[in-house]
């Protein structure tokens, strides 16, 4: 009776231990990150949601205006490649009215018109006033 006794006390002995472990080790792993269980608990995010909604909205906001500067920035590109090109036409058209200007040029053009250059130089012509007041 004793050794059985005894037997029994010593499994009660090893239970007690293993539960103890088995309870140390929980208290443990809940200890191990206890700031992380505090800091998302649901009574936290409740509290904290207008917060997080007001960072979800400046995040969009954010977004939305990268995507309204690259428009923008695509906009200037494009009118910057129609500007030069005008340019380059502008000098064009100019450079061709400069040539066709140029006396040779008129001469032929009237040529074929059956006009003539004249071999006199132009006469001045000048007006007196006879109706001025003295």
């Amino acid at each position: 009776m004793v050794v059985a006794h005894s037997l029994q006390g010593l499994t009660n002995y090893k239970l007690k231990t293993i539960n103890l472990k088995l309870v140390m080790e929980n208290i443990q792993a809940k200890r191990k990150f206890p700031y992380i269980k505090g800091l998302f608990s649901y009574r936290w995010i409740l509290n904290n949601l207008v917060f997080f909604l007001f960072v979800a909205f400046l995040a969009v906001l954010y977004i939305a205006n990268g995507h309204e500067a690259d428009k923008i920035i695509r906009d200037i590109n494009i009118t910057a490649k129609e500007i030069k090109e005008l340019k380059y036409e502008y000098k064009t058209l100019k450079s061709e009215e400069i040539s066709k200007s140029r006396q040779a040029q008129v001469a032929d053009a009237a040529s074929a018109l059956g006009l003539r250059l004249s071999a006199q130089p132009p006469v001045h012509v000048t007006l007196e006033d006879t109706h001025t007041q003295k």
